[in-house]
């Protein structure tokens, strides 16, 4: 049976969680919010996620820390990185480590788009 992709987006900042929502969603994709790190792990076992995206800093854990986190369990599912604050030292380690895209804030609705459809194409 057919499922449709599932994308988890991670982000503290409401307004821009709700819009990803509405991006994504309106693109045929599943769309599962969570407002910290903390939360998400809390849920990924309940959830099918084919692609996860995450803010890189967020009180509490950071996405960077969720990210290697879930590489150390095992969880090979595509991330994407989204940053209010370029740091060209957290961009190159994170796409090293194998991140399928990082975006810096304020980013194009189409390029965040073409960047899941090819995370969820590998």
């Amino acid at each position: 049976m057919y499922r449709s992709k599932s994308i988890a987006v991670v982000e503290d900042d409401t307004s821009l969680r709700d819009a990803m929502e509405n991006l994504i969603s309106s693109h045929g994709l599943n769309v599962y919010t969570f407002v910290s790190a903390e939360s998400f792990l809390a849920q990924r076992d309940h959830i099918e996620i084919d692609c996860l995206i995450t803010d890189v800093q967020m009180d509490g854990m950071g996405g960077v820390e969720l990210f290697h986190i879930l590489l150390k369990i095992g969880v090979a599912t595509p991330v994407i990185f989204i940053t209010a604050f370029e740091d060209e030292r957290i961009h190159k380690r994170v796409m090293a480590a194998g991140a399928k895209g990082y975006f810096r804030k304020p980013f194009e609705s189409q390029a965040m788009i073409d960047c899941i459809d090819q995370a969820l194409a590998m």
